[in-house]
């Protein structure tokens, strides 16, 4: 749309400058008279012109206030999908934790047998003891039909929490398309406005210079914005063609003493936990940065993958379960080795670090919480 709407200036421009030599070739054929009556003309044009401008100012004025607007309600929806994808995270690693431990209970029901009235009545030694046997059976039935209704309730809940995600998700690019209309609509007032000017003052004799430029720089405009979508769509395929290469992990590797083996070894650290001093910003993790060469990644310890995909502000991240409230997340991977639902050893090859997401260099964004806060990764390294 941008690019008819520059090619129709262009070609309006050149228009007009050949309305100036074909004005300025019929000057020299006019009387002194005419001459002034064409002058009378110009300058009248050139009020009406101005008053176009003005027009086209306010116009543009409101446009930009507008689109400030919806910055600012772009701004509070990425921070709600920020929100949103933390509340997911926990509520995943609830469902894991539940899971499990139904599976434990089941196995311990297979394992034991299930509750015999008959062999209860025949091994009571009282009839305290038949009514203890049987007031037992009844309350782990009853705490198993607890537990499942309670396991059911946490899948009801992770499936509003991805519906909500989903319609954030949709509100956003909503808002992503708005604003991109917008900022086509204020570009389209800039040049038409820019256009006007040039023309009138190519029609007054005193700018066709101007004139000539505008165009190389609505040219260099069009070129800029054509090589920023391509090297856009190079980096879109770059960071797909990572993720899609899960064929080639690794083989693990344990680095160091502490609970955790080092996630990324071979790497500095760029920034670490804590309040930063150059914005006074919180960092909930490691920073683990290689010289913009992307290095492999490793589980931390063992667990279960519950997220392995795209975010917004993390880019390509994993987060791992490792149960009792232990979680650690893995960001702005240039590749992902692993799935949603594997289950993980300490020291697996889980990715490659890279700089997807809101990341300004390639590195690894280690994180890990306890019980759904962020603590300092170095007491577990």
């Amino acid at each position: 749309m941008i690019r008819d709407r520059l090619q129709r200036s262009l070609l309006c421009a050149l228009l007009a400058v050949s309305l100036v030599f074909a004005s300025s070739t019929a000057a020299l054929a006019t009387t002194i008279e005419e001459a002034q009556q064409k002058d009378k003309e110009l300058k009248e044009q050139k009020k009406q012109t101005q008053a176009d401008k003005d027009a086209l100012s306010g116009q543009l004025n409101t446009l930009i206030s507008q689109m400030s607007e919806t910055q600012e309600k772009l701004n509070v929806k990425q921070e709600e999908i920020q929100q949103a994808e933390e509340d997911l995270v926990a509520a995943k690693v609830k469902e894991n934790d539940q899971y499990n431990s139904m599976k434990l209970r089941i196995r311990y029901m297979y394992e034991e047998g299930d509750f015999s009235l008959m062999s209860a009545l025949f091994e009571a030694q009282s009839i305290t003891d038949l009514l203890n046997q049987v007031e037992y059976a009844s309350e782990m039935s009853g705490y198993d039909r607890q537990m499942l209704e309670s396991y059911k309730e946490v899948t009801r809940q992770i499936a509003d929490q991805e519906a909500k995600l989903k319609e954030q998700y949709a509100s956003l690019e909503v808002l992503q398309q708005q604003l991109s209309d917008q900022k086509d609509q204020v570009q389209a007032l800039l040049a038409e406005k820019e256009m006007q000017l040039a023309d009138l003052e190519a029609k007054i004799g005193d700018n066709a210079a101007q004139l000539e430029k505008l165009i190389k720089e609505a040219e260099a405009a069009k070129k800029a914005r054509e090589e920023a979508a391509a090297a856009a769509a190079r980096a879109k395929a770059a960071a797909a063609a990572g993720t899609a290469a899960s064929s080639a992990a690794g083989a693990p590797k344990i680095t160091g003493h502490g609970q955790f083996t080092h996630p990324c070894p071979g790497t500095y650290l760029s920034s670490g936990f804590g309040y930063r001093s150059f914005d006074s910003s919180f960092h909930k993790g490691y920073d683990l940065a290689s010289h913009g060469k992307p290095m492999p990644t490793y589980a931390a310890a063992d667990g279960t993958v519950i997220i392995a995909g795209w975010s917004n502000s993390a880019g390509n991240w994993i987060v791992i379960n490792h149960g009792n409230g232990l979680v650690t997340k893995y960001m702005h991977h240039s590749a992902i080795y692993v799935h949603a639902g594997e289950q993980v050893k300490k020291g697996q090859n889980i990715g490659m670090s890279g700089t997807t997401g809101y990341s300004s260099g390639v590195h690894l964004h280690f994180q890990v919480e306890v019980n759904g806060t962020a603590v300092d990764p170095g007491s577990f390294l």
